[in-house]
């Protein structure tokens, strides 16, 4: 028999089925792997924790001080954001490798054998889902701020749209590059590691030496732009540098990731 005549007799498989089909159905599978696993939901917890917590604190030690009244309290979503981002780096590096980690990835791509496609659909949609979480968490932590201290804040809107669209960008490429790493590296722990190495630790450590050139390399890691552009209290860096480096840190590392996943076994 011959292989147009099998296709014929099983009607359901679709040798040429429309990309856009295909990657809207990996989405979709995407998304409930994603968001039926308890990891996902501890993680989104513990990010919620720390910026509602913070925002509220923040709020109630403004409204116990004296002093002029009026400041926005979209600051805090920028103070927040900060250790909230290691919550959903975790998120995504755990949701990326732990298809590795349990061997699932063999089926995963027996599944949707278009590795380019798979690999665009798991970023889009664990990035996204931490992007589109970091920005309302943000909102929430103003909010929370805002109420703790009313009437001593204000929710200007031009305000928010700055300071979230900068948490957007910090959060975005943040957990692009976390996507790159899980599928790099194929291993949750090493991933929080290096993650957690590039956007916290080495940022603080290095420049302590009182080296120029540690202080120079520091200066091009993605957690000090981070760091630029929701606290602005790094010398030496700009809002232009701070979102090169991150930038071109996560596209670096996605490509990297991306490589490996369309040119290596993928159970090794």
């Amino acid at each position: 028999m011959t292989v147009p005549s099998t296709l014929r007799a099983v009607p359901h498989v679709t040798p040429d089925a429309p990309t856009a089909r295909v990657f809207a159905r990996t989405c979709a599978a995407e998304w409930t792997r994603l968001w039926t696993v308890k990891a996902t939901w501890w993680f989104a917890a513990a990010a919620a924790a720390a910026t509602v917590g913070i925002g509220s604190l923040a709020g109630l030690d403004t409204a116990g001080n004296p002093g002029p009244s009026g400041d926005p309290a979209w600051a805090i979503s920028s103070i927040s954001a900060m250790p909230a981002q290691f919550a959903l780096l975790a998120l995504v590096l755990t949701a990326v490798t732990s298809d590795y980690a349990t061997g699932g990835i063999v089926p995963t791509l027996q599944w949707t054998p278009r590795r380019g496609l798979l690999f665009l659909a798991r970023a889009v949609v664990t990035a996204g889902s931490a992007t589109c979480l970091g920005v309302l968490l943000g909102l929430a932590s103003a909010l929370a701020a805002y109420v703790a201290a009313r009437p001593r804040l204000s929710l200007p809107a031009d305000d928010g749209l700055r300071v979230l669209g900068t948490v957007a960008l910090v959060v975005a490429a943040g957990t692009v590059l976390a996507v790159g790493l899980g599928f790099l590296l194929r291993n949750t722990a090493g991933g929080l590691v290096a993650a957690f190495l590039l956007m916290l630790v080495l940022p603080l450590l290095l420049p302590q030496f009182g080296y120029a050139w540690l202080d120079a390399l520091a200066h091009v890691l993605p957690g000090t732009g981070a760091a630029f552009l929701l606290l602005g209290k790094v010398p030496g860096m700009t809002t232009t540098s701070s979102v090169l480096v991150l930038l071109t840190w996560a596209a670096g590392v996605l490509l990297l990731g991306w490589l490996r996943l369309v040119r290596d076994d993928a159970n090794r």
